[in-house]
């Protein structure tokens, strides 16, 4: 599975420092803690996200994925990009932008029959340099699902040179 290195290390991540868990307000549900259940209707529009550990002069990046599309048991299709939004910085610990996305919010929507699928919030310190707009679809278009399906974050990570996931959190919906 593209992404395993990533996703595993951002878990192992808040199970050993609670400091590192990102805080998510998704619809009417605050301070989400990570596995919580939110139904796939409260999540359709992007969470507001705290994180105390932001500094106001420095810039962030958000990468959200759905580790197990389609279903938790076969996740031949996953993991599946959900959001990357970019030039996010900390305003009183809320990290907010205006910035254009790489790739547009999409909400939960795990197919008929499935079991409840993780959805997980990365944030990044954005590289130095970092253009948002070679990655991002032309004219502010929405990302195709074809581009979403079997998102490979360690290689993206590499490539546009990310450091270490700095918070993270999910919570599961169906």
């Amino acid at each position: 599975m593209p992404s395993e290195k990533s996703i595993a290390t951002g878990l192992k991540l808040i199970e050993s420092d609670k400091s590192k868990i990102l805080n998510l307000k998704v619809g009417s549900h605050e301070n989400v803690e990570p596995g919580q259940y939110i139904p796939r209707a409260d999540a359709q529009q992007p969470p507001q996200i705290t994180y105390s550990g932001a500094s106001p002069d420095k810039t962030y990046l958000i990468v959200t994925l759905d580790i197990d599309a389609p279903f938790p048991s076969f996740g031949v299709l996953g993991p599946i990009l959900h959001w990357i939004q970019p030039d996010v910085k900390a305003s009183e610990l809320v990290l907010k932008t205006d910035a254009p996305f790489i790739a547009n919010y999409i909400g939960p929507a795990p197919p008929p029959g499935s079991g409840p699928h993780r959805y997980v919030f990365f944030l990044f310190e954005q590289p130095a340099g970092f253009d948002a707009k070679k990655y991002a679809p032309a004219n502010g278009k929405t990302l195709s699902n074809w581009h979403r399906m079997r998102y490979n974050l360690d290689a993206w990570s590499k490539e546009i040179g990310l450091g270490d996931i700095l918070a993270l959190n999910y919570f599961k919906s169906n």
